[in-house]
């Protein structure tokens, strides 16, 4: 096969410091580099996450996210959790919501969905 593993995932953000506390202080990526392209009008922010990369392309031209009808396109990005209800427990005491925890059908697994500053779902899975 020639493909071996997903090398990143990019997200494109409205507004720089609300993507930066997001998704380091607050989620706690670390931050592998940060370019400032005059020439794109955009900042590129990668972030490390464990063995995954995101790339984050932060510039204020980028049109809004259409939410429903969802679009094609990225869906969600979920992450594997121990505790659901520790991580729940952890982002509410830094602001951010969750939704319900629910079973999922086909694993029965727990999850739950929270959203990035630019509305983004992000899903909890256990």
């Amino acid at each position: 096969m020639f493909f071996n593993q997903i090398h990143h995932i990019a997200i494109n953000c409205s507004d720089y410091a609300k993507a930066k506390d997001f998704y380091v202080e607050k989620l706690g990526f670390e931050i592998i580099r940060e370019n400032h392209r005059e020439d794109k009008n955009d900042v590129k922010l990668d972030l490390k996450l464990g063995a995954y990369e995101l790339e984050l392309f932060v510039s204020p031209v980028f049109p809004k996210r259409p939410s429903y009808p969802e679009a094609l396109g990225l869906r969600h990005l979920a992450f594997r959790v121990a505790n659901i209800e520790e991580v729940i427990a952890y982002l509410a005491s830094k602001s951010i919501e969750c939704e319900p925890v629910r079973i999922d059908t086909f694993t029965g697994e727990k999850m739950t969905f929270f959203f990035d500053p630019d509305g983004l779902p992000l899903e909890l899975h256990e």
